[in-house]
């Protein structure tokens, strides 16, 4: 049976913690791409198409997160939630490992790297997500937002800044 009793409060304490965390994380990258357009170093259109997705994903978190939910705007933020993650994961299967050559088909030529076992996540998460606030199940549905936060936003855009990656080389200049 489905769960629409409301959050109880350890659940709200989570959702601010997560909230903040993606606000941090934006700011980070909005100040990364800030000093990396000055750089020189710009990246194929594709990595700007997952830039943006994901930026706007992290933008649209804390306030799904910290304001009420079920509501008219709630859903309708959620929508666009939905559709920037799953555009992200999307542009995220053409990236090859090290490679930055135009047209580089990443997983459709057997090109792997682990962050693609977190764009299939992403893409069988948020419809199973959005199915269960479509359904009423709040529990599943909070579940699922929430594993996909961290995973897909927090901790891979944490991993994005380290280890000579573009967004920490634009960072620290």
């Amino acid at each position: 049976m489905a769960s629409i009793a409301p959050a109880a409060q350890p659940a709200l304490a989570a959702d601010r913690t997560l909230a903040v965390a993606a606000a941090v994380l934006l700011a980070l990258v909005v100040a990364a791409i800030a000093r990396g357009l000055g750089s020189g170093n710009s990246p194929p259109p594709l990595v700007w198409a997952h830039l943006l997705s994901i930026s706007g994903a992290l933008a649209l978190t804390p306030p799904l997160l910290w304001r009420s939910k079920g509501t008219p705007p709630h859903r309708s933020l959620g929508k666009l939630w939905a559709a920037l993650m799953m555009a992200a994961a999307t542009t995220s299967l053409f990236f090859n490992m090290g490679s930055t050559e135009p047209g580089s088909l990443g997983v459709f030529t057997l090109d792997f790297s682990p962050i693609h076992i977190l764009s299939a996540f992403v893409l069988f998460g948020v419809p199973r997500t959005v199915q269960a606030a479509r359904r009423h199940d709040v529990a599943r549905h909070r579940t699922g937002i929430r594993s996909l936060v961290i995973g897909a936003l927090l901790v891979a855009g944490a991993f994005t800044f380290p280890f000579g990656r573009l967004m920490g080389l634009w960072l620290t200049g």
